[in-house]
Order: structure tokens, then C-alpha cells, then sequence
């Protein structure tokens, strides 16, 4: 029954039926299908339904309050007793750029202080994650910072900053971006995801129409999509895909370089597990040895210039 509270939780909190499963991940008979499973085993309605409509009514108002509580305490019976200073579990969401790097590094320091403590790596897209962590399934998240405001009960730290740059097949000439999104074919970034909406803006902002051939969420997808001589793509210029792949070069996007923010995003410290604070300290350390990124981003646009001449 927690997979159902869990979704009229998503339902409460999103306003619809439908709204909730873009959020979860259902479709909305789906939705429905679990809310009518969860009234059927309460006994009462928790919504009102007028034609196609349905209005939390005053059970489900109280019903509301006591699925969240019974959903953070089911999210805390993995978590083992405080038997040892340092001994528990932490529970971490992180998108896949972050975690052979940022996450890595903070976790190797976090076991130095912790040796007895467990973790739990969660992975996804950004929105996913951010959906884990107000639904109390997972206790931080390492994500892109929302394109829209952030909850009131949440707390952003950003980390790293991370600039977008094109990626071009090697063998494919010339050095003007805007001239090679315009004629190539177009590698695009998941428009579902954060860092795909910040390439859509881009492109209108920039007026540029390209020719979309493939899709993907990974970076290390389009960045190897390119290597293959696919076409060209807006990707942010991580330190998880150093170095390039033979075959593929990049590009600066001079003056119109935009960033993605890399952060981590946890509830307020009232309301967060001690452990998150000490997390979120080896993250911020973990983001000062990320200069190295920065030195590689040079030497390969050095490198892209080499292969031109």
C-alpha cells in the first residue's frame, strides 16, 4: 500500500491525476487505477469527482497528513540503529555525470570520519530525483538546478558550473558553431530533461533552426553519437567524459556560452539527517579539486583546433 499512498501523496502535492504521473512516472489511468485501490481499502473517498475533476475532500485532507508520515517513517526502516557514532544510512540520488566525480571524491572523504556507514546511490534524471527527495524516498540529491523556483522546505548548494560547448564529428570542417548547428544534424539533449530545456531556450534565444535526428538523456550518448560522424550536439563539458573520444571535437560557444549548475539539493537541516550536513561539507570539497576539468577543457579545444589545421 506504500506505492499507492506515495501517489496519492503525488496527487495532493501536483494538483491532478495527470500532472502525478508525469511526475511518477504512470499514466493517468494508472494513477487513478491506485487511488481507487487505496479508497477501496480505506473505506471512504479521499476526492470529490465532478465529471472529469476530482477535488480533495475532507478525509482526504486528513488522509493527506498521515500518508506523508506513514511514507517517512517507511523511508527510515533501511536506516540501522544508532548502535556506533557512526554507523547508518545515507541515502543519495545523483544524476551520471556526478558520480564517478563529485560523488566519488565526497564519499571517499565521508568514509574516512564514517568507515561503518552505509550508502545507498540512487541514480537518475534530475527530476526524478527531485521527486525521490520530496517524497522522502532518498535524503540529498546531486542534480542540474531546477529550471523553476525551488520548494520552500529545500535548500540549494551549487557545486560546480558547467559550460555548454558543441560537439562535432572530427572530420567535419569548420569552426563556426552557429553555421554547424545550422547544416549538420542535430544531436539534441533530452528536452525532458533540465539540461535539455536549457538547450531548447538557447536555440530560440540564439534564432537557430536545426535538423533533429536523434534524441538521447546521456551526455556520453551524444558525445559518442558524434564521434560516430551522427552530427552535432549542445552538451555540457563535464569532467566525467574527459577525454574526448577519437573522432569527435569541441567547440566554445565564445561570448553565447551558457552554464548548467551542478548542485546539491537537500531539506532544511531541521528536517535532514545529520549525515546529509556532513555529505554536503566533502561535496563542497569534492567541487574544489574539479579545477583539473577546467585545464582539460583547454587542452582539448586546443586539441580541436589541431585537428582543423
Amino acid at each position: 500500500m506504500i506505492t499507492e499512498l506515495r501517489t496519492f501523496i503525488a496527487v495532493c502535492r501536483h494538483g491532478t491525476f495527470a500532472a502525478a504521473g508525469e511526475r511518477i512516472g504512470l499514466t493517468q489511468s494508472a494513477v487513478s487505477s491506485q487511488i481507487k485501490r487505496l479508497e477501496e481499502s480505506l473505506g471512504f473517498p479521499l476526492f470529490d469527482r465532478t465529471g472529469r475533476s476530482a477535488t480533495l475532500n475532507a478525509a482526504g485532507e486528513t488522509t493527506l497528513g498521515r500518508a506523508e508520515d506513514i511514507c517517512a517513517l517507511y523511508a527510515k526502516l533501511g536506516e540501522l540503529p544508532d548502535d556506533a557514532a557512526n554507523a547508518g544510512l545515507l541515502r543519495i540520488g545523483a544524476i551520471a555525470s556526478a558520480q564517478p566525480t563529485l560523488v566519488a571524491r565526497a564519499l571517499e572523504k565521508l568514509r574516512v570520519g564514517f568507515p561503518l556507514l552505509r550508502v545507498h546511490i540512487s541514480p537518475g534524471v534530475s527530476m526524478r530525483l527531485m521527486d525521490d527527495l520530496d517524497a522522502g524516498s532518498i535524503d540529498a540529491a546531486v542534480i542540474i538546478r531546477p529550471p523553476f523556483g525551488i520548494l520552500p522546505e529545500l535548500t540549494w548548494q551549487t557545486l560546480v558550473r558547467e559550460p555548454y560547448v558543441l560537439i562535432a564529428p572530427a572530420d567535419v570542417p569548420g569552426r563556426n558553431w552557429r553555421t554547424l548547428l545550422r547544416e549538420q544534424p542535430f544531436l539534441r539533449y533530452d528536452r525532458a530533461s533540465f539540461g535539455g530545456r536549457m538547450v531548447e531556450r538557447f536555440l530560440r534565444r540564439e534564432d537557430i533552426a536545426v535538423s533533429d535526428a536523434i534524441e538521447v538523456d546521456e551526455i556520453s550518448g551524444l558525445i559518442h553519437l558524434a564521434s560516430k560522424g551522427l552530427g552535432v550536439a549542445l552538451v555540457p563539458w563535464v569532467e566525467a567524459h574527459l577525454p574526448l573520444p577519437p573522432g569527435v571535437r569541441m567547440l566554445s560557444l565564445g561570448e553565447s556560452t551558457f552554464h548548467r549548475e551542478v548542485g546539491l539539493l537537500q531539506r532544511k537541516p531541521r528536517a535532514s539527517p545529520p549525515l546529509v550536513a556532513q555529505f554536503a561539507q566533502c561535496l563542497r570539497e569534492a567541487a574544489e579539486l574539479a579545477e583539473p576539468a577546467k585545464a582539460g577543457r583547454k587542452k582539448a579545444l586546443t586539441a580541436s583546433k589541431k585537428i582543423l589545421k
